[in-house]
């Protein structure tokens, strides 16, 4: 079953490809196309703008973050009410037939042959991609790093979340330890560390799987839409964060697979 017609666009888009830095940024969710043959899955029209359907501002910033650092960046074009790119795809969160109040009919009693087409089209080009540009950068870099970029509501649940900024990470400090340490230095920047989720639970997939296997320094940033949701506001944002990784990235220590560190 072919879900990806000739009109439609490729599962991901690879800006920068000869980026000089010895990183990679993805964005896992900053798309919300959908192909022909699914059409929007019979999801109410308004909810394909609200965070259910993709990372809100996540494109513009992930683009000039890419553009500051001189890095290569993968986005994932297709919305994750699809298929969720950062979920292992036996996660009953990966295809799911509620999204946070939004019903999504196309997703309802799935075959087994529906969602292997979906993860065909959608999981398994990105993630090769992945594999692929890291492989690249390996080439010049022992231990590239892989820098996973997405955005969270400001309210959930009735609860304001008072962080601009949150680093997910699980037993590899090695970013995000001095990143928080630089984040924290800004009086206007409240910052979640495992807020608003946790790099510790198993729900993610890019990072447990293409970082931590290969000992490679990485981190997930979760940028607060609100904040980044204007281009505008994105590219300020991007900017104020790529003077904090620059000197991070600039370590040439970091650049060594986990075990090698003392």
């Amino acid at each position: 079953m072919m879900l990806l017609g000739p009109d439609d666009p490729p599962p991901f888009e690879l800006v920068n490809p000869d980026g000089k830095a010895c990183a990679l940024l993805v964005a896992d969710h900053a798309g919300r196309a959908f192909p022909k043959s699914l059409g929007t899955l019979g999801v109410d029209p308004g909810a394909l703008d609200r965070h259910v359907a993709y990372d809100i501002g996540i494109e513009a910033f992930s683009r000039r973050l890419a553009e500051r650092l001189d890095a290569t960046l993968l986005l994932h074009r297709y919305s994750r009410l699809i298929l969720d790119p950062n979920r292992q795809l036996d996660d009953p969160t990966s295809i799911c037939a509620i999204s946070d109040g939004a019903i999504v009919p196309g997703n309802a009693r799935l075959t087994p042959e529906d969602e292997a087409a979906r993860a065909d089209a959608f999981f398994l080009p990105y993630h090769d991609a992945i594999a692929a540009q890291l492989d690249r950068i390996a080439a010049r870099c022992p231990a590239p790093a892989l820098l996973s970029l997405h955005s969270f509501t400001p309210v959930m649940r009735g609860f304001a979340r008072p962080w601009q900024v949150g680093v997910l990470w699980r037993d590899d400090g090695r970013i995000p330890l001095p990143l928080m340490e630089a984040l924290r230095r800004d009086p206007e920047i409240t910052v979640g560390d495992n807020q608003p989720y946790s790099g510790r639970n198993e729900h993610g997939y890019t990072i447990h799987h293409h970082a931590e296997p290969r000992g490679l320094p990485h981190v997930l940033i979760e940028m607060r839409q609100d904040l980044i949701a204007a281009d505008a506001a994105a590219a300020a944002w991007a900017d104020r964060m790529a003077e904090i990784f620059a000197p991070i990235l600039a370590d040439p220590a970091l650049y060594q697979p986990l075990q090698a560190v003392a």
